[in-house]
């Protein structure tokens, strides 16, 4: 079979890009057609569940409301993500913004009481009111539940939040639980600690687990969608394990395969972890998240 030239023409649609990506079928192109295709079977399948796992600046990187919107509409079944992210989703929720166009002197930044995440930039007095509103949460919270798993925690603080755009608030209403396996290394997690100098409260991560594992042995199948890699990934496909891993996935990474990383290794290596399925689905796209993904979800969700 040959490789056919890619035919860009005037007005095209984003179906009708992927199309052509898949009728050259090789390299970053063969990978997004077929990723998009995987992801329209993966959506279509009634008997799989679907967890999407999140990590890297995806919310301040202007994801937040692709991962709300599908919370919101029941494609995914759960979301794992990094505490960072749902720091960054609060953040939005209680007013505040991410922002562009600053610069990058990082001195003259910092003077001045704004962050940098690549060129994204965030305002230290939304990081004040942050850190006052979720304190106000967590009293609510732990005088009511001293001993909460982080995934309970997280779906209380849902309900405390009146931001529609929330990915928080809108897993709590849907009833999609969110993971955050890491959740203690992030401004969330610092502002959990600060909690505890005057509070005795218990967070089980442990006690996830058993959700977790219900929630994997209730369908017939598990399909992921990964962004990026780290813990988020590895909790995703590790919840599996017992099943002998996932049936389907698509993955969308930066990282390279060459140090043995796990963010950097391909989906295959999985089967021999027993984290994908013997015969499973997988496919892994190299690049950025933020570029790929919106064209590969708008590309499934259209008549391919």
């Amino acid at each position: 079979m040959n490789v056919n030239h890619m035919n860009i023409t005037q007005g095209m649609g984003v179906a009708e890009l992927i199309e052509e990506m898949g009728r050259s079928g090789v390299l970053g192109a063969g990978r997004v057609h077929r990723a998009t295709k995987l992801l329209r079977g993966m959506i279509d399948d009634l008997e799989m569940a679907i967890f999407m796992s999140v990590a890297g600046p995806l919310v301040p990187g202007g994801m937040r409301r692709i991962i709300r919107d599908l919370i919101d509409d029941g494609t995914i079944s759960a979301l794992i993500t990094s505490g960072a992210n749902l720091t960054h989703d609060l953040l939005e929720a209680f007013g505040g913004a991410h922002y562009r166009d600053y610069g990058f002197d990082d001195e003259k930044l910092h003077q001045e009481g704004i962050g940098r995440i690549g060129d994204v930039y965030t305002r230290s007095e939304d990081f004040e009111v942050f850190e006052s509103e979720i304190q106000e949460i967590f009293s609510s919270i732990f005088s009511a539940k001293p001993h909460i798993s982080i995934q309970e925690l997280i779906h209380e603080i849902g309900g405390h939040l009146d931001d529609d755009m929330s990915i928080i608030r809108t897993a709590h209403l849907r009833g999609v639980p969110i993971y955050a396996p890491g959740l203690i290394d992030s401004m969330l997690g610092l502002q959990l600690w600060m909690y505890t100098q005057d509070n005795r409260i218990c967070l089980d991560a442990v006690k996830d687990m058993h959700s977790l594992s219900d929630l994997v042995f209730s369908h017939e199948r598990i399909g992921a969608i990964i962004l990026g890699g780290g813990l988020p990934k590895h909790y995703t496909l590790a919840s599996t394990l017992l099943r002998g891993g996932v049936d389907a996935a698509v993955q969308i990474t930066m990282d390279r395969s060459e140090t043995g990383s796990l963010s950097g290794a391909p989906l295959e290596e999985a089967k021999s972890w027993a984290k994908a399925q013997a015969g499973s689905n997988l496919v892994t796209v190299v690049g950025d998240a933020t570029a790929l993904f919106p064209v590969i979800l708008a590309g499934a969700l259209s008549e391919l």
